[in-house]
């Protein structure tokens, strides 16, 4: 079982930004991607952007595209997720995740065995 922690969520306003961490808590398996997703009540939980290890690839949704990046530290199986230019939409409670998802679930929720705790990022005009 792998427990995933984030870090780093916060307020800020519409425009700033922030960065998320998330790290396994402790030495954990090979994985095979590592991603974000975020929710707000009475919604379902979105993807956001994901890591492959295996060649570094990033996906983003296209609502972040040009807005977040995602980075990782191999070696630790820890990510980032720099997010610049915040919008009041891009509040929510924001999860890490990792798995081994293939290519048509690496933005899913089903493609993703181990989840994170949650931290919340709100976003204020």
């Amino acid at each position: 079982q792998v427990q995933l922690v984030e870090t780093g969520g916060g307020f800020v306003r519409t425009g700033g930004s922030l960065t998320l961490s998330c790290a396994p808590s402790a030495r954990t398996e090979s994985l095979g991607a590592m991603a974000w997703f975020r929710q707000v009540p009475g919604k379902e939980r979105e993807f956001v952007a994901a890591l492959r290890w295996n060649g570094g690839r990033t996906y983003y949704a296209d609502s972040v595209k040009g807005r977040f990046v995602i980075s990782g530290d191999k070696p630790n199986s820890a990510i980032r997720l720099q997010m610049n230019n915040l919008e009041p939409e891009d509040a929510a409670t924001y999860y890490c995740a990792a798995g081994y998802p293939i290519l048509s679930t690496i933005a899913t929720i089903r493609g993703y065995r181990y989840w994170g705790q949650g931290t919340q990022v709100t976003v204020s005009s």
